[in-house]
């Protein structure tokens, strides 16, 4: 039987960014147009929390059962592949986890707009199809779309609007970057998994573009999300502030410009959490005062 450190460690505590900072700056929109609800806020947190944790067990489960982590890896406890838990228990997991997700969501649907269940319906549906099914399309290459998509625009979008019942360009803009990224933080995993994943037939995007090209791809995604970002300076210098965590995008960007593997990328895998945490708050903060000008 697993023990509770390991299902802490099978959650993937690394990869909750992606799901707090797209409400926090979700959050950081409807502050800077005077308009945050804070209740509706942190349901929304608890929303992404739940569908993000539900997605790594998800995946554990998936993965596990299909003999995708059999091979020899590095990074998070894998608790199907390791036999730490019986397969059952971690589906059981995870869909415990959708279930939270989805009455949270129910509340929010019901206090904002009944549609929202139908997002949230296709949200839990893609969580569960990246690599579970019969043709997980995570297997094809589609991760990355999914990743900008549910932990870019409809998170960050999602959130502003419970709390506006409207969306201004900011939060559409706003979406972009978080989506980037979110999207380099999947890059950089599968980066350090390619060549196990090619081995069992899990054809990432990374095993599709192959290392070099994926490698291009995470700085291409790290310098993008900033650039975009201060199109957000527009309707206020304060956005100007994200500039203040690109000095945290330098480790992770060398590790992977200068050809690491292995553990060293579970290290810069851990970076560009850190990156993206105050990427975040920076942006949050900078959205929140925009209305200063």
């Amino acid at each position: 039987m697993a023990t509770v450190s390991e299902w802490v460690a099978g959650a993937r505590p690394r990869t909750l960014p992606n799901s707090i900072v797209p409400v926090a700056v979700g959050t950081g929109v409807a502050l800077g147009a005077g308009s945050a609800v804070w209740w509706k806020a942190l349901l929304a947190m608890g929303v992404a929390l739940a569908l993000q944790v539900g997605v790594n067990y998800a995946n554990d489960y998936s993965d596990g059962v299909r003999g995708t982590d059999n091979e020899r890896r590095v990074g998070p406890t894998r608790l199907t592949a390791a036999r730490l838990a019986a397969p059952r228990r971690v589906f059981t997991a995870a869909w415990v986890c959708f279930a939270v997700a989805a009455v949270l969501g129910l509340v929010l649907a019901v206090t904002t707009a009944l549609w929202l269940v139908l997002v949230g319906a296709v949200a839990i549906v893609a969580a569960w199809f990246y690599t579970g099914g019969s043709r997980p399309y995570g297997y094809h290459g589609l991760g990355e779309v999914s990743v900008f998509v549910f932990f870019g625009l409809v998170a960050v979008v999602g959130t502003v609007f419970v709390q506006m019942e409207a969306v201004p360009w900011q939060g559409w803009v706003a979406a972009v970057p978080v989506g980037l990224l979110s999207c380099s933080v999947l890059v950089i995993n599968n980066l350090r998994d390619v060549h196990t994943d090619a081995a069992t037939g899990k054809n990432t995007l990374a095993v599709r573009l192959g290392e070099r090209n994926t490698r291009r791809l995470y700085v291409g995604c790290v310098v993008a999300a900033f650039v975009s970002a201060l199109a957000t300076a527009a309707a206020g210098w304060w956005a100007a502030l994200v500039l203040l965590a690109a000095p945290l995008a330098v480790p992770p960007v060398r590790r992977v410009v200068t050809g690491q593997v292995g553990r060293d990328l579970v290290l810069g895998l851990g970076e560009t959490g850190k990156l993206q945490l105050a990427f975040g708050v920076l942006f949050t903060a900078g959205l929140a005062l925009g209305a200063l000008g």
